[in-house]
């Protein structure tokens, strides 16, 4: 069992099935190309239902569900229903409420985009007795909580960066 994030109980054990992609009460993340490759902690961000199917909001009046707009999940946070106003059925009717949502919504990449609907769900369900969930909150949090999938899932998410990095560095030193 992952130790437990902002919300979690110990006692929670929904199973994880990576090879699914079925991440029960999780915030799922997955890096978006070229964005995440500048600025790694910028990603594209999903909400799953307590049966671990993902939704997430992947442009103007579609949410998606199973299958993530930049791919599979890299990164998970597994958060516990019971903190959520209903439990199970209340975190299940946010997500599909916030998804319902979304789906009548203009896409807007800095103001509302997948993070926000993320954070709709969490403040319809009143996760951890609030209402102030965020799209900057969220990303703080899954930097600090996020699992990643896999080895693979931190090198998808890491390595572009790194090259770059390294290129910016040669150039600057023969430049000098």
């Amino acid at each position: 069992m992952e130790s437990p994030g902002v919300g979690m109980a110990p006692e929670f054990s929904a199973n994880i099935d990576k090879s699914q992609d079925r991440y029960p009460c999780c915030i799922v993340w997955t890096p978006i190309p070229l964005l995440t490759w500048l600025f790694p902690i910028i990603g594209h961000m999903g909400i799953a239902t307590s049966s671990g199917v993902i939704r997430d909001f992947a442009g103007p009046y579609y949410v998606s569900e199973d299958s993530m707009a930049f791919g599979r999940p890299t990164k998970y946070w597994q958060l516990h229903p019971s903190s959520a106003r209903g439990s199970i059925s209340g975190w299940d009717t946010a997500v599909t409420e916030a998804s319902e949502i979304y789906k009548g919504r203009m896409h807007n990449l800095c103001c509302d985009n997948c993070h926000s609907h993320v954070a709709t769900a969490l403040n319809l369900m009143q996760y951890n007795n609030s209402t102030n969930w965020n799209m900057v909150k969220l990303a703080f949090l899954m930097l600090i909580h996020g699992k990643y999938v896999s080895f693979g899932g931190l090198f998808k998410t890491w390595l572009p960066f790194l090259i770059i990095i390294v290129i910016f560095i040669i150039i600057i030193i023969f430049l000098m």
